[in-house]
């Protein structure tokens, strides 16, 4: 297994291997390019549906002929906030995206094998820039590309994640070490792959820390949260979204789950490789379902590495405490990623909604109800430590 042949590195993980500030669109898509840029100094005007129905619509198909990836990816970026953006700009969620939004996403989306609006790889995976090339990802040298209002509070909330995903890079490639290992029952080698592991998720959780620094719970709810709502489970929009002029929808409205951190390949791909699993309950299916959300190559790589590996069964029949310590302590350190998810559920939704409205809300941007089992799901986590070896 090579981390390359899934579109994945060591020094970026999941990120793209390409720099998306650096990235050029041909002149037909310069307006697109230009409007979306300008979403921050439109959007408060309160008729972004005007302006963008203004815009032309380029000939795609000819574009994405002849496109790279990193445009192609570039291009959703870009239509994916304007899309964004005509749905939740206005107080009245529209029926249908007009003919020259719809079209263009749907293609571009097909083209790269993802949903038609804004996804967590166009929101974090592609959509940011180094202040120096030639430095890393830490958070002071990571800005945001395409924004919707903009400001410090939305900057941050992606960045932090820009950040975990390039840090991720490191747990990563431990993985074919890892599965190489247990497949050979190498205690000493399992020992320093999940060792490895262990600082890195050290590094990851210290990063999710440092989400309050920045990103304000009022301001996230009020003006970062609503941009990233899907049309599948809400309310506001009833049976779906129609994409006029896409031809193979038929007119028929058209639900997609909104962007979420859930769609990060992070977790499921270290839930993979440990060989955790999570009782059916709603949660679940919603996370299953996000699946096809990822990219394609991502996709790919948790089926693998979950189709392989025997880490779980090796450490488990290991008559070596330190391995079996070295394992649960990956565990407890995903479990403690999962509680301080739940703990900015509470204080950045449930907390916010309640002060809005006098009451909590349970619903996140996907459209599934979320803390009580991102509760279970965290508790389900530290149930599964490899506790009856401790004492071996």
């Amino acid at each position: 297994m090579k981390l390359a042949d899934y579109d994945i590195s060591a020094e970026r993980g999941f990120l793209s291997d390409f720099e998306p500030d650096r990235v050029v669109l041909p002149h037909a898509l310069q307006p697109i390019r230009d409007a979306a840029l300008n979403l921050p100094h439109w959007l408060p005007s309160g008729c972004i549906r005007a302006l963008l129905d203004a815009l032309p619509e380029p000939d795609i198909e000819a574009f994405l002929v002849d496109a790279t990836d990193a445009e192609a990816r570039l291009a959703m970026v870009h239509y994916s906030f304007l899309v964004q953006s005509y749905v939740w700009g206005e107080p009245e969620a529209p029926r249908a995206l007009p003919a020259t939004l719809a079209r263009p996403i749907w293609q571009i989306a097909k083209r790269i094998g993802q949903q038609p609006l804004l996804p967590y790889s166009g929101y974090v995976l592609d959509n940011w820039g180094r202040i120096d090339d030639t430095a890393g990802f830490d958070l002071d040298n990571v800005t945001m590309l395409q924004q919707f209002l903009g400001g410090q509070d939305e900057a941050w909330f992606v960045l932090i994640h820009v950040a975990i995903e390039a840090r991720a890079g490191a747990l990563l490639a431990e993985f074919p070490t890892l599965l190489e290992a247990a497949e050979h029952d190498d205690a000493s080698t399992l020992h320093a792959a999940l060792s490895t592991m262990c600082t890195v998720w050290d590094d990851i959780n210290a990063i999710f820390d440092r989400m309050p620094e920045r990103c304000d719970p009022y301001i996230y709810f009020h003006r970062v949260r609503p941009w990233i709502h899907g049309w599948k489970d809400n309310p506001a929009l009833g049976a779906g979204l129609i994409y006029d002029g896409v031809a193979e929808t038929n007119g028929e409205p058209q639900s997609f789950r909104g962007q979420t951190g859930s769609q990060s390949s992070i977790v499921p791909a270290v839930d993979a490789v440990l060989g955790l699993g999570h009782a059916d309950d709603p949660l679940r299916r919603y996370l299953d379902e996000l699946h096809i959300y990822r990219p394609p190559q991502h996709r790919r790589f948790i089926d693998d590495v979950r189709a392989r590996s025997t880490v779980r069964a090796a450490v488990s029949k290991l008559s070596d405490a330190a391995v079996v310590e070295r394992y649960n302590d990956n565990v407890e350190k995903l479990a403690r990623f999962r509680t301080r998810h739940l703990e900015y559920a509470a204080t950045y939704i449930n907390k916010q909604q309640r002060d809005h409205e006098g009451n909590a809300v349970d619903i996140g941007t996907g459209g599934t109800p979320f803390m009580k089992y991102l509760k279970k799901h965290r508790n389900e986590t530290q149930a599964q430590l490899l506790r009856d070896r401790l004492a071996v």
